[in-house]
């Protein structure tokens, strides 16, 4: 039999799943042109030329121990590499030893939560949040506490003060934010810094601030994502290029440790162990040698930025409100209805769409940019017709 912990997770999971395995049947049935599908943040642009390049240059200079295992923290070169692109994102000064490779930001939370969480300590994250923020906590025996934010998505510093206490371990961060797209101010991050310092003063351990990463050059309008490490020294970032560099599948991301931690050492031993008895044993050794090369390439994100305006353009026709993304791949429009209802009667115009209860709050629904400009264009009309219906009905 399968635990009832699983049996909870597949249900409290599967609105992502679901509308996707919905639209699968409704491209067979009704062919795939006619189906507008915005609901997976699958990044489907190609990865930047230095990509294929550097994939190219590893075939060409072939060694069979390219396969072989490394020390669990990742190639000593590629932690070098990883340190310099983090020392100059964030503004403070790292080493290799402050580096610990990963499979993707997902292997990069895990480690982190298993490494600091004892059984029933929190972790506090602002809602609505990426889903598996649930699971990776409960999956180390921690409490997921989600925290209300702004109208606008920002923090909301008061309801964070307020939900903090003396079991609260760890907060998250993801900015730019999977579902809305917002993106934290520096402002925002002081305060925060301060916050925590005030609280773990008051409760008498480290409170640790950990930003989830996956989407920090994937911004729009000149917007820039802010350092966590200036503000706050116990803190951890978790990273990914999955999405600059449109490597999903790769698996390939890295945990970056401020380098005033406390207590350091022991977590960066607890870190590179968890890396180890979690399963995952060692970050994938091609992806590392790739990564290395093309750390500071990104995807035309001009393209994102396009695809995003023309679905701003297609939720202000239709007459729904929205907060305009900053960055990510991702919109999180409001509905004036029951947000399951909403995309149940989306469906039937064929379009698909993700219900915002998914994301820890309802009557809201996200939408995905990774649908190339001309589908939009096509579908445009439609759907603002679609919801425009849907209204008139409500």
């Amino acid at each position: 039999m399968v635990s009832q912990q699983i049996k909870d997770y597949l249900e409290r999971s599967s609105w992502i799943r679901k509308m996707f395995e919905e639209g699968i049947k409704l491209k067979k049935t009704h062919g795939e042109d006619r189906v507008l599908d915005l609901t997976l943040g699958n990044p489907d642009l190609p990865p930047p030329p230095r990509v294929k390049e550097t994939l190219q240059k590893i075939i060409e200079n072939y060694e069979p121990s390219f396969h072989r295992y490394m020390p669990n923290a990742g190639f000593p070169f590629v932690r070098e590499v990883m340190a310099k692109k983090v020392s100059i994102e964030q503004g403070v000064t790292l080493t290799s030893e402050d580096i610990i490779m990963t499979c993707g930001a997902a292997g990069a939370l895990n480690i982190i939560f298993k490494t600091l969480l004892n059984p029933g300590e929190e972790v506090i994250f602002p809602s609505p949040f990426f889903v598996e923020y649930l699971f990776y906590t409960e999956n180390h025996q921690g409490i997921p506490k989600p925290v209300s934010t702004n109208p606008d998505f920002s923090l909301n510093l008061e309801a964070l003060d307020q939900n903090i206490t003396e079991k609260t371990k760890i907060v998250l961060i993801n900015s730019p934010n999977n579902p809305t797209g917002q993106i934290y101010t520096e402002e925002e991050i002081k305060s925060l810094a301060k916050l925590l310092s005030e609280k773990s003063k008051i409760f008498g351990h480290p409170i640790y601030l950990v930003s989830d990463e996956p989407y920090r050059n994937l911004v729009f309008d000149n917007h820039q994502v802010p350092s966590i490490f200036k503000h706050y020294p116990n803190s951890l970032i978790a990273y990914s290029f999955s999405k600059e560099l449109s490597l999903a599948g790769e698996r390939i991301g890295f945990v970056a440790v401020h380098p005033e931690i406390q207590p350091k050492k022991l977590i960066l031993e607890g870190l590179i162990l968890c890396n180890r008895i979690l399963g995952f044993v060692n970050a994938p050794a091609l992806a590392q040698r790739l990564a290395a090369e093309c750390a500071f390439a990104k995807v035309e994100t001009n393209i994102y930025k396009r695809r995003r305006d023309l679905i701003c353009d297609m939720l202000q026709e239709a007459g729904l409100e929205f907060v305009k993304p900053k960055g990510g791949l991702f919109i999180f429009p409001k509905v004036p209805m029951d947000d399951v209802t909403f995309c149940q009667k989306l469906k039937e115009h064929l379009i698909l769409a993700v219900p915002g209860r998914g994301f820890g709050v309802s009557n809201h629904i996200r939408l995905s940019f990774c649908v190339d400009e001309e589908t939009l264009k096509r579908h445009k009309s439609s759907f603002i017709e679609a919801v425009k219906t849907i209204l008139n009905q409500a």
